[in-house]
């Protein structure tokens, strides 16, 4: 018998990076962010989602979710935030990560919140609910974002004040972003509404924009305008299904990578 009959088989490749936790940040009972270690081949393009999991109990299958990219292409650590699922089966055992500790992530990052999915335009809107203001937190980051258009506005809906995480970032710690810090002072605005507690701008992001309130307090005209607005959404079934409807009923048109148009969508969250 030959060597080579004796040889092992060749270790199939894994389909996913076991990447090292870098740092935790609970906001609240119901959310937490984290960090990892970027791969050095790994390239993506803002506003992507890529799979993140842990390996499975008991030597079972890994489990997987998909979880939109809250870091810019260019940054040297992957940033994530995700909601916290008391009998999950990620999330319940996902939200216990300390620096140090291992997750996995695939190696392909796709999805249609992104800049090439858009035509041109004047005016950003990046609408979200609860973690669905995941992706925002890279394309606000994102140096073409702030070439391509004049205005960049950040919509944040959330049930409680407690849940507006990087409500500071958005108003204040971007300013001081090395690479697009001035641009974001100049070009973008946040705007957060809460619907379960008294605040500035309550209510759902929806409700404000058929009472014509967003487009007042951000002084406006009312509408969205195929000829200037684009629009990006992400967050809750509801919310994109209503928000989608009302953009085309101004005359919007849904785009794609294949088809760019004048507002995205993330159908893999969507269902």
């Amino acid at each position: 018998m030959s060597d080579a009959s004796l040889a092992a088989p060749p270790v199939k490749a894994s389909p996913f990076h076991d990447l090292e936790v870098l740092w935790v940040r609970h906001w609240n009972d119901q959310l937490f962010s984290f960090g990892v270690k970027r791969p050095e081949d790994f390239r993506f393009r803002s506003g992507e989602f890529v799979m993140i999991g842990l390996p499975g109990e008991d030597g079972g299958k890994p489990i997987l979710r998909a979880y939109s990219i809250a870091s810019p292409f260019w940054a040297e650590e992957l940033e994530f935030f995700s909601i916290k699922v008391e009998d999950g089966p990620l999330t319940s055992r996902l939200q216990k990560i300390q620096p140090g500790d291992s997750v996995l992530m695939g190696k392909k990052p796709t999805g249609t919140l992104v800049l090439d999915a858009l035509t041109g335009g004047e005016r950003l809107w990046l609408i979200g609910t609860g973690t669905g203001l995941a992706p925002w937190l890279s394309v606000a980051r994102d140096p073409e974002t702030y070439s391509r258009f004049k205005q960049v506005i950040v919509c944040h809906t959330v049930r409680n004040v407690a849940d507006l995480a990087y409500r500071d970032f958005f108003t204040h710690g971007i300013h001081n972003d090395p690479l697009i810090g001035d641009e974001a002072k100049a070009q973008l605005t946040y705007y957060p509404t809460v619907t379960r507690e008294r605040f500035e701008t309550p209510g759902r992001i929806t409700d404000r924009i058929k009472s014509g309130d967003v487009f007042a307090d951000l002084q406006l005209p009312i509408g969205f305008s195929p000829n200037s607005d684009r629009v990006m959404l992400c967050g809750s079934m509801a919310m994109i299904k209503e928000t989608g409807e009302l953009l085309e009923s101004y005359g919007l048109k849904e785009g794609s990578n294949a088809e760019p148009g004048d507002y995205v969508l993330e159908r893999a969250f969507v269902g």
